[in-house]
């Protein structure tokens, strides 16, 4: 039997290390298709993510694979065919998804899937998940949902005192009249 040695050349190595590093935070990863885009619109779709805390990061397929393989993150090879673009939201994904969906339909981007939370995400669900509120949106709703019992209790509390005192208004007026 004979013993093969596969010698990885060391850029490849080092380009994959640089890839494990800026994954290694990321628990979301959004991948896109950028065929026919051009240099301006890649520049504002940058810009765009870059409001959402995040990063498009155009990568070779090869790397990308072997990197999430060893961040033990789940495989995307169906995903990672043809030019590929990753989004990388550092702070909440749903707006960065949403971004990539609404840039999309107005140019050639192609939003092809993504990793969401471990769990590997098709384009249907990527759009789905773009379109749920955000953690500030959600904080909201349950605020003014907590707030409302206690704001109903302080208006019928607040309901006493003025009956009263429209009461001993309307004692003290008639009181007058006839005196």
């Amino acid at each position: 039997m004979s013993e093969y040695t596969v010698k990885v050349q060391q850029h490849k190595a080092d380009a994959v290390e640089a890839l494990k590093n800026q994954f290694k935070d990321i628990s979301t990863y959004i991948f896109a298709d950028y065929r026919g885009l051009s240099v301006e619109q890649i520049s504002d779709l940058r810009a765009k993510l870059r409001e959402q805390q995040a990063q498009l990061k155009v990568v070779k397929n090869r790397f990308a694979k072997i990197a999430l393989k060893e961040l033990d993150h789940p495989d995307v090879g169906d995903i990672l065919n043809g030019p590929t673009a990753i989004a990388l939201p550092t702070d909440e994904a749903g707006p960065v998804a949403k971004t990539l969906i609404d840039f999309a339909k107005d140019t050639s981007l192609e939003v092809k899937g993504g990793i969401v939370e471990g769990m590997v995400y098709d384009f249907t669900q990527v759009e789905a998940f773009s379109k749920l509120p955000t953690k500030l949106e959600l904080i909201s709703m349950l605020m003014s949902t907590m707030k409302a019992p206690v704001q109903n209790l302080a208006l019928v509390l607040n309901a006493v005192p003025q009956k009263l005192v429209r009461t001993l208004q309307a004692v003290a007026d008639k009181k007058q009249a006839e005196g």
